[in-house]
């Protein structure tokens, strides 16, 4: 019976896989933009001539941000302001409810 479900509707799990495919690929991009955000950090540090620092710090901070955004056109917009939310200062101390904690009002 079970077999019968899949052969009348085989589209349904090929979309849900495949937005499955499309999420992990945001999140993995989105990753990559944090390690190509390291590296642009440390390669100022690393014995190198100057112009060579110059170019490989622009060409990460450029990779970072290509990678960043492909992941946010791949995770969804709902996902990426619930990231931004959690990075805004104004909402670091704030409750659950929307009030600040009591060490805040002090």
């Amino acid at each position: 019976m079970a077999e019968e479900h899949k052969l009348i509707n085989p589209e349904k799990g090929k979309t849900k896989l495949k937005k499955n495919r499309h999420f992990n690929l945001g999140v993995t991009l989105i990753l990559l933009s944090g390690l190509a955000f390291a590296i642009m950090l440390t390669i100022p540090f690393l014995n190198l001539e100057n112009q060579a620092k110059v170019i490989g710090t622009t060409a990460a901070f450029i990779a970072m941000e290509v990678l960043f955004y492909a992941g946010v056109f791949f995770v969804g917009k709902e996902l990426f302001k619930k990231y931004k939310s959690f990075l805004n200062p104004k909402n670091w101390f704030k409750s659950k409810s929307g009030e600040q904690t009591d060490s805040m009002r002090k």
